[in-house]
C-alpha cells in the first residue's frame, strides 16, 4: 500500500534568489540551491525569472543572449541537471530574438540527462509605470507566441506541467488554453508594488479554477540594481490552499503533489467539467 501511494507522489523544490548582475555569481547560488532540493529528494526543480542575471540597466540581459541549444548557460544548467539526477525548469534565460537589440525571455526544462525537453517563450509583456517605478520589457523583449508545457513519467506514472512566465499569470485564458494539468509552474520577479497586493490572490485563483496544484519560484529581495522584487516562492495545492513558501531572500521551498488529491478536488467539484464556452 505504501508503495502505491508513494508512487502516486512526487516531490518537487521551488529556488528563490536575489540575483545580482554577476552571471557567474548566479549560476553558483543557484547549483548549490538545486543540490540541496536534490538531497532533500525533490525529482523537478525550479528556478526564478531573471535567475541568470538582474542587470543593471535592461540592456544588460541583451548582451548575454544565446542561440537555443548552445551557450555557457544552457550548458551549465544541463550540467547541473544531469549532475543531480533531476528534471530543471530553468525559470528564464535570454534567447536570440529576431531584433539584435531584443531577446526572448525563454523558460527551458531539461530532463535528468542534460536533455532539453520543453521550451515557452514568456508572450505577454510587463508594462507598469508609476511617479517612481517604470517597466516596460517590450523594450528589450519580444513576445513568444506559443504556449508552453510538458510531460514526465516517474515510476509509470505521467504528470503534465504548464508552463508560463510572471506577467503572464494575469492572463486566466493562457492556463484554460493548455487543458488539464497536474501542475502550473510559474518562475517570476513580480515587483514590491504589484506583488503586496496581487501575487498571492492570481496564484490562488490559478489553481482553484484550474483545480491544479500551482508552483511558483520568485525572486525576492532588494537587488544591486535596486529594484525590489516581492518574493513569496510558494506551493498552492488544487483547493487553493498555500501549502509551503518562503516570504523573502534567498533559499528553497519543497512540497509533493498528490494524484490523489487531484483527483479528489477534481470529483467532488468537477467544476472542469461543467464549463459551458
Amino acid at each position: 500500500m505504501n508503495k502505491l501511494v508513494n508512487t502516486l507522489e512526487l516531490k518537487i523544490a521551488s529556488i528563490q534568489m536575489v540575483s545580482t548582475p554577476n552571471l557567474n555569481e548566479n549560476l553558483e547560488l543557484a547549483a548549490r540551491l538545486i543540490k540541496a532540493a536534490s538531497d532533500s529528494g525533490s525529482k523537478l526543480v525550479v528556478l526564478p525569472e531573471y535567475f541568470c542575471l538582474m542587470g543593471l540597466k535592461d540592456t544588460d540581459k541583451v548582451n548575454l543572449r544565446e542561440a537555443v541549444g548552445s551557450g555557457p548557460i544552457q550548458e551549465r544548467l544541463a550540467a547541473i541537471a544531469q549532475e543531480n539526477n533531476i528534471y530543471l525548469v530553468a525559470g528564464s534565460i535570454p534567447l536570440e530574438a529576431q531584433e539584435s537589440n531584443k531577446v526572448l525571455n525563454t523558460s527551458l526544462v531539461f530532463n535528468p540527462l542534460g536533455k532539453q525537453i520543453a521550451r515557452y517563450d514568456k508572450i505577454h509583456l510587463f508594462g507598469f509605470q508609476t511617479e517612481t517605478e517604470r517597466y516596460e520589457e517590450s523594450e528589450t523583449i519580444a513576445p513568444g507566441s506559443q504556449p508552453g508545457q510538458f510531460q514526465i513519467t516517474i515510476n509509470e506514472v505521467d504528470w503534465r506541467f504548464g508552463l508560463s512566465i510572471c506577467y503572464d499569470l494575469r492572463f486566466p485564458e493562457l492556463y484554460r488554453s493548455l487543458g488539464e494539468v497536474d501542475c502550473h509552474i510559474i518562475p517570476a520577479a513580480f515587483t514590491y508594488t504589484t506583488g503586496k497586493d496581487h501575487w498571492e490572490i492570481l496564484l490562488r485563483a490559478r489553481a482553484i479554477e484550474n483545480q491544479c496544484y500551482v508552483l511558483s519560484s520568485a525572486q525576492g529581495g532588494v537587488h544591486i540594481n535596486q529594484r525590489r522584487t516581492w518574493g513569496d516562492s510558494m506551493l498552492i495545492d488544487p483547493w487553493g490552499q498555500i501549502l509551503t513558501n518562503l516570504p523573502q531572500g534567498e533559499g528553497l521551498i519543497t512540497g509533493t503533489l498528490s494524484k490523489d488529491k487531484l483527483n479528489e478536488v477534481r470529483s467532488k467539484l468537477p467544476a472542469l467539467k461543467h464549463r459551458r464556452l
